[in-house]
């Protein structure tokens, strides 16, 4: 995960769109914060939610910047050219599963508060993904 973080990270900061995102500064532990947000989604230790906050802070860095579906497909595409680079697009499966957990989760979970981050629930847990999609709870 954290090679994969560091691949997207480079290939969104080599974006002329999705790199906008990242143009007020970022923290200096990104990737690896990123690393262990995906570990946690995808059923693996809860480092995030341990060490950095709950699903509510991540959505609310994420919220209250209006629409934007072409930085969303743009950061996917990234996500996907990163797959390759971090040597994980090989299996068609393992691809097709974190495609579509980073694709739902762009343009859901992250994309759902456009006005205001204020208007992000309290107390959010990060959403589990598996291989056959979301799954369904609070946990």
């Amino acid at each position: 995960m954290l090679r994969l973080a560091a691949a997207w990270h480079a290939r969104v900061m080599a974006d002329e769109v999705v790199s906008h995102a990242f143009s007020h500064g970022f923290h200096p532990r990104h990737t690896e914060r990123l690393a262990a947000y995906w570990t946690e989604a995808l059923g693996g230790p809860p480092r995030y939610s341990e060490n950095y906050g709950n699903e509510t802070a991540v959505v609310k860095m994420h919220s209250g910047n209006g629409p934007h579906s072409e930085m969303d497909r743009r950061a996917i595409a990234c996500f996907d050219q990163a797959l390759s680079d971090a040597g994980l697009a090989a299996d068609e499966r393992l691809r097709d599963a974190l495609h579509d957990y980073f694709a739902w989760a762009t343009t859901t979970t992250m994309a759902r508060y456009h006005h205001s981050a204020d208007d992000v629930p309290t107390g959010l847990a990060i959403p589990r993904w598996s291989w056959d999609g979301r799954i369904a709870g609070p946990h």
